[in-house]
């Protein structure tokens, strides 16, 4: 692997150089050879030094691995000081292209920032993880990605004892929100700046040539949160911990934690069991979002103008950015599920109207749009207001003809938006009790595939299509800390 790890290049306000803590008896439980093939990684085929690369136990060759800082709004309370707790950043890889991506282990052992942790992490999240990423990379999603997962060959004490392993992370970079909020929140405003410009160079080159660039800077990170949760939104995705250091500046996802994707339409659903109030629900990701961005201007205030006043007019026009651009990435994607452009609020009404149903009768959000891309029989089936959706088909069929879409046109771009396959939570939860208590892989290598093509037809895994019967259903999803 060629490290070339330019994160070192900041003050060391922002990482603590730490070594990845060797585990007992690691054990290779997947590789993800075609992205290690993109990434140009040259890797043994041997399993046992696969496992010792994988688990931190063999060092990597030009590896200065780092623990990174940074702080956080959790549930809207600010945390000063939060950093890598149980993760390490081997390095940066860049590719033959001139991409640079980071190969973070978590799940590594303690660092600085573990605040008595053990810095570890039981094997049901890392499934979850790599289950969970490659399915949002193969739905379009931006997203961080599933390098390879390793079993520890240790037990880690959370509210029972679990079996341990570790996860090998891809992403553009780790840099959060929180990570401008750790300095900013010190008055450092010089690594403020020094942070900014790194982001620039690294993510967005192209605001330097701005008036301002750290204005811009912003608006480019704003923009890439919008389109973010609005991609979320189209497959029915709940991100669970929408926490400022969760929000990532290239516009990844980032932390697959407690996480779900809709089984019934539900706006105000919600899985992660510390999410008590519902902070992070479906409808709220899009308010949250913003809110987080609200968070970001704030440290970049100083950049945005001398002058305090300016500054704040600046930001705030800025941040009025999102709304709309949200609005208008939501609505092109739910419209395109349905089989339409979003040419006005006409359309989008549809949207809202067939959703309205899809929530008075517990219909499933995934299937449903399948079923209307495929078998509109079947998908009337789903209603028990048959007369109600009837009504709504021949006014999606109306405004069809006004759009003059060919049903040719209109059927591909349904085909593009809607899913067959997601990874449902009763299925990621029977990969994981599998592999817990009866060592058995094979559920999460047979979901890891179906979820990576989730577009197309898989008549042979057509179960994996269906929702959750009632004693199936996920109710609740957990961290691993």
């Amino acid at each position: 692997m060629r490290f070339d790890t330019s994160i070192l290049q900041l003050p060391e306000i922002f990482f603590k150089r730490v070594a990845p803590v060797p585990v007992r008896d690691p054990y290779l439980i997947r590789l993800n050879r075609p992205l290690a093939a993109e990434l140009g990684l040259d890797l043994p085929e041997d399993q046992e030094k696969l496992a010792g690369l994988f688990s931190g136990n063999t060092h990597w060759s030009g590896s200065d691995p780092v623990a990174l800082a940074y702080a956080g709004h959790q549930f809207g309370h600010f945390v000063p000081e939060l950093g890598d707790g149980r993760a390490v950043l081997l390095g940066e890889v860049v590719t033959d292209q001139g991409e640079r991506f980071d190969i973070q282990l978590k799940g590594a052992g303690q660092t600085p920032f573990s605040r008595n942790g053990d810095g570890r992490s039981p094997l049901g999240p890392v499934i979850r993880e790599y289950v969970v990423s490659e399915a949002m990379h193969a739905l379009g999603v931006p997203t961080t990605r599933a390098l390879a997962m390793v079993g520890s060959g240790e037990e880690v004490i959370r509210e029972t004892i679990q079996p341990g392993a570790l996860f090998t992370r891809v992403a553009a970079s780790h840099l959060r929100v929180g990570t401008f909020e750790y300095c900013a929140s010190r008055g450092d405003s010089e690594s403020v700046r020094r942070l900014a410009d790194y982001v620039i160079d690294r993510h967005y080159p192209e605001v330097r040539t701005a008036a301002n660039p750290y204005a811009a800077l912003f608006e480019a990170v704003c923009h890439a949160q919008a389109r973010l949760v609005a991609r979320w939104m189209s497959v029915g995705f709940i991100h669970g911990v929408m926490n400022t250091d969760n929000t990532t500046l290239s516009g990844e996802t980032i932390d697959f934690g407690p996480c779900a994707f809709m089984d019934a339409y539900d706006p105000t659903a919600v899985f992660s069991s510390i999410d008590h109030q519902g902070r992070y629900a479906y409808n709220n990701q899009p308010t949250i979002a913003q809110w987080n961005m609200a968070c970001l201007g704030g440290c970049l205030l100083p950049l945005l103008h001398e002058k305090t006043d300016m500054a704040h007019a600046e930001g705030e026009r800025i941040l009025g950015t999102f709304a709309p651009l949200f609005k208008d990435a939501y609505e092109d994607g739910m419209c395109a599920k349905i089989g339409v452009d979003a040419l006005d609020e006409k359309d989008f009404d549809m949207v809202r109207s067939l959703l309205r149903l899809m929530h008075a009768d517990g219909v499933d959000f995934t299937l449903a749009f399948h079923r209307l891309t495929n078998d509109v029989q079947a998908f009337v089936q789903l209603f028990a207001s048959g007369q109600a959706v009837e009504s709504w088909l021949a006014v999606r069929e109306s405004r069809l003809a006004e759009h003059t879409l060919s049903s040719d046109r209109s059927l591909a771009m349904m085909r593009q938006a809607n899913p067959v396959f997601i990874p449902r939570n009763h299925r990621v939860e029977e990969a994981i009790r599998a592999a817990e208590d009866h060592d058995d892989f094979s559920l999460t290598h047979r979901l890891i595939e179906i979820v990576s093509h989730p577009y197309g037809s898989q008549p042979e895994h057509a179960e994996y299509m269906d929702p959750p019967r009632p004693e199936e259903r996920v109710r609740q999803t957990f961290c691993g800390t």
